[in-house]
């Protein structure tokens, strides 16, 4: 895998986006289209394609190396969540905004983005370490986002008991338990899941064409932001995995996963729990398209 087959998956990701500015332009997408289908994508499609990533694998990895990615994932948002909660303090913005920033730093794009890259990358068999990676993320993003975006003003504890909470919850259970439900159910899951990812980057595309491009390249502190999630948290990451020895393929995965673009998810729960919806699109739009260029670089540097 060179520079330009990274680029081209990252090309195929920005199609999407446009291909959603383009609908919001044309009056398709937006409004209250864009209210219901955020409503669809976190509650029905997000939730069967997290449940239908663990399921629809032919084999999971040993107990020990589910364990050992869980280790790593551990290292990966504490590294996160120290930037997140030190860097935003530093920059001026509303309380809504630094929520966002917030949000940017912690979470990645490590599902709609990072499976892709990671089989591009690594091959078929590293989607299940990426999967592994990933269940932090569904729990975390899904209660302490909204939290970070909202305010407590705006949190509810039932909240914690989201389809998307609860779709992850139960994908660690089949992880580590080794359950496998029947093959049908895992079919049906990925069928419904796996209009997530186009439908998903269709409305942040949507949410972005009322935003003046100008707007987004003349904010230094979006630049800032941008750098610091897609070369200055994946190089970090590598640094300190490389002194604990880690396996080259987990290490490899775990920092190329971090090296993405600002979650998508990010977008829609701004929408639905009344964040700074139009400032996380702003990041959203920018870190997407700077990691068009990074993330080669970044598998450059593991290659």
């Amino acid at each position: 895998m060179n520079f330009f087959d990274v680029l081209g998956e990252m090309l195929v990701i920005l199609f999407a986006i446009v291909a959603g500015f383009a609908a919001r332009r044309l009056g398709w997408l937006g409004g209250e289209t864009d209210q219901k289908l955020s409503k669809i994508l976190l509650n029905i499609t997000m939730p069967a394609m997290i449940l239908a990533a663990v399921i629809t694998g032919d084999q999971l990895p040993e107990i020990g190396v589910i364990l050992s990615v869980l280790e790593v994932a551990v290292i990966f948002y504490a590294l996160s969540f120290a930037l997140a909660l030190t860097v935003p303090r530093l920059l001026p913005g509303t309380p809504a905004q630094k929520g966002v920033w917030r949000y940017a730093l912690s979470f990645p794009n490590v599902g709609f983005i990072g499976y892709p890259v990671a089989m591009a990358l690594f091959g078929q068999e590293a989607l299940f370490y990426a999967v592994v990676l990933a269940l932090p993320f569904n729990v975390l993003s899904y209660s302490l986002g909204p939290l970070m975006l909202a305010g407590m003003a705006r949190f509810r504890w039932k909240q914690l008991l989201s389809p998307c909470i609860v779709a992850s919850v139960g994908a660690l259970v089949l992880a580590l338990t080794r359950l496998r439900p029947p093959a049908l159910a895992g079919e049906m899951l990925d069928f419904v899941g796996s209009i997530t990812v186009p439908l998903s980057l269709l409305v942040v595309g949507s949410f972005l064409a009322d935003i003046p491009a100008g707007q987004v390249f003349r904010s230094a502190k979006l630049w800032l932001l941008s750098i610091l999630r897609l070369l200055v948290l994946p190089v970090v990451l590598w640094a300190i995995l490389r002194t604990m020895s880690t396996d080259a393929l987990v290490m490899g995965i775990a920092v190329t996963q971090i090296a993405m673009p600002v979650a998508v998810n990010g977008t829609l729960l701004s929408m639905e729990y009344g964040g700074d919806t139009a400032s996380m699109a702003q990041i959203t739009f920018l870190t997407t398209l700077g990691s068009i260029l990074t993330i080669p670089m970044i598998a450059a540097l593991l290659l």
